[in-house]
C-alpha cells in the first residue's frame, strides 16, 4: 500500500518502510522486495466498509481499462516497433451515497461488462435499493441477477435504441417500462426522471483510481495484477474514509449567548 500510494518500486518500498520503523524506534523485520513480489501472487486484501449503511444501497456499476506494464510502449516509441498493447478491465461497484467501492473485479480485455455482474453482486452483502449502469449491461440476464440478489430492487439501465418490449420474459417489466417511457418522453427526460445522472459518480471514482493509483498495472502475472488492483481499491476507500467529515447533531447548550 505504501509503494502504490507514493509510486515506489518494491526495493524503494522496502527502504521507505525500514526508515519509518527506524524513526519510530521499532525493532521489526521488514520484508524484502522478493518476498513482497512472491506474496503478491497469493495475497488478496478484502474490501471493508467503514460502517454498515442504515438503508438499502444505491449501487453504481461500470468498468475501465488499465494498461499492462511492460516494454511494448517503449519499443514502439524508440524503434517504431508495432506491438499489441495489453489491457486489463477493472470492474467497480460503488455506493452512490458514500462513494465507497463495495465490490471489484479484474479481468482480461475480452471479458464483457455484463459477465462480471454476478461476481460483483456476490461481494455485496447488503440489500440493493437501486442498481444503475450504462447500456453495456442492458439485457434480461442483468435484471434477473439483480432481482435474485435483492427482490424489489429498482433497476435503471438505458435500453438499446432498437430495444423492444417482451412482456412474456421473466423480470422484464422494468425494462419494458423503460422502453415505453423513453419512446414517449425521449432519452434526456427519461434520464432526469429516473436519476440516471448519478451514474457519473462511478466514472468519477475511476478517475480517482487512475489519478491516485495510476492508469497502468505494474505487476507481470495476472494473480499479482489482481492483488495490485485490490490494494488500489483499499487505498481509495482508506483515503475516502480519512477525508470524509463525520457530522454529529448536537443540542445547543443551555444559556448559550450569541
Amino acid at each position: 500500500m505504501l509503494g502504490m500510494v507514493f509510486g515506489l518500486r518494491l526495493r524503494q518500498s522496502e527502504g521507505l518502510l525500514s526508515s519509518v520503523l527506524a524513526l519510530m524506534g521499532l525493532d521489526l523485520p521488514v520484508p524484502d522486495h522478493t518476498t513482497l513480489s512472491r506474496r503478491a501472487r497469493t495475497w488478496m486484501p478484502t474490501v471493508e466498509r467503514r460502517a454498515a449503511p442504515d438503508a438499502r444501497l444505491h449501487v453504481l456499476v461500470d468498468s475501465t481499462g488499465l494498461k499492462v506494464y511492460g516494454a511494448g510502449q517503449w519499443l514502439e516509441e524508440k524503434h517504431g516497433t508495432k506491438s499489441r498493447r495489453g489491457w486489463r478491465k477493472l470492474h467497480l461497484a460503488v455506493d452512490a451515497d458514500s462513494g465507497e467501492i463495495i465490490a471489484h473485479s479484474l479481468t482480461d480485455q475480452e471479458a464483457g461488462d455484463a459477465s462480471q455482474l454476478e461476481p460483483l453482486l456476490d461481494q455485496i452483502e447488503d440489500e440493493i435499493d437501486q442498481f444503475t449502469a450504462d447500456g453495456a449491461y442492458d439485457g434480461y440476464p442483468t435484471y434477473d441477477a439483480v432481482l435474485r440478489h435483492s427482490a424489489g430492487a429498482r433497476i435503471v439501465i438505458p435500453p438499446r435504441s432498437k430495444g423492444v418490449e417482451r412482456p412474456n420474459a421473466q423480470a422484464s417489466c422494468q425494462r419494458d417500462d423503460h422502453i415505453a417511457s423513453m419512446q414517449i418522453v425521449g432519452r434526456v427526460k427519461w434520464q432526469a426522471a429516473t436519476g440516471y445522472g448519478k451514474r457519473a459518480l462511478v466514472e468519477t471514482t475511476m478517475g480517482r483510481y487512475k489519478g491516485v493509483i495510476g492508469p497502468r498495472l505494474r505487476a507481470r502475472s495476472f494473480p499479482a495484477q489482481q492483488t495490485e488492483a485490490a490494494i488500489g481499491v483499499a487505498i481509495l476507500n482508506r483515503m475516502l474514509a480519512c477525508g470524509r467529515p463525520k457530522s454529529v447533531r448536537c443540542e445547543a447548550s443551555v444559556g448559550a449567548t450569541k
